[in-house]
């Protein structure tokens, strides 16, 4: 039987939801927060997951970025899913070996897009972004497996990128919540 987007959302909620105060990169405190890790190190989750990112990728697309640290299971499994070559984006060009901020495919003079896991402020993408296009690459949008509703896609097309998505925060309390609103899932 097919997996359906609301099977998956619960899946991911049910894999990676947790409640307490957490700190996000941007800054920001949440009381709900989304431990990418934990469906990223399951490899039928994460599977299911490049599966259905595959229709997202927009055409044209030549390699795939995935961010570091998080971007780079998502990125390597959608990989493995459409047959683009992948480059892993560092924060910063390590001082050693081959010294590149972008390692794996070559990103100059292609269209790339930028894979992340989630997206809160978006600032890593734009960052990351930037960093790609200083080095020719044609950076025009991010796709995210989860998006935190929380501003970084307007963030992101002021700096002329687009965001796309697989889930947003709200696909996942929805489908946690099921059909009748309440919850089917316990806090960890």
């Amino acid at each position: 039987m097919p997996v359906t987007h609301s099977d998956l959302a619960l899946r991911i909620h049910a894999a990676s939801h947790l409640t307490g105060q957490f700190t996000l990169r941007s800054g920001r405190t949440a009381t709900e927060y989304f431990d990418k890790y934990r469906f990223e190190a399951d490899p039928v989750l994460l599977d299911e997951i490049a599966r259905r990112m595959v229709p997202l990728v927009p055409a044209g697309t030549q390699v795939l970025a995935g961010l570091e640290m998080g971007g780079i299971p998502v990125v390597t499994a959608l990989g493995r899913h459409t047959g683009l070559p992948c480059a892993f984006v560092r924060k910063q060009a390590k001082p050693y070996g081959t010294c590149r901020q972008a390692e794996g495919a070559e990103v100059a003079g292609r269209k790339v897009l930028v894979v992340e896991d989630v997206v809160t402020s978006g600032g890593q993408i734009a960052l990351s972004a930037a960093d790609l296009r200083n080095l020719g690459a044609q950076v025009d949008e991010a796709l995210c497996v989860i998006d935190r509703e929380q501003g970084g896609g307007e963030a992101l097309k002021a700096a002329g990128i687009s965001l796309l998505s697989l889930l947003t925060a709200e696909d996942l309390r929805a489908a946690a919540a099921g059909p009748t609103g309440t919850s089917r899932w316990t806090p960890r």
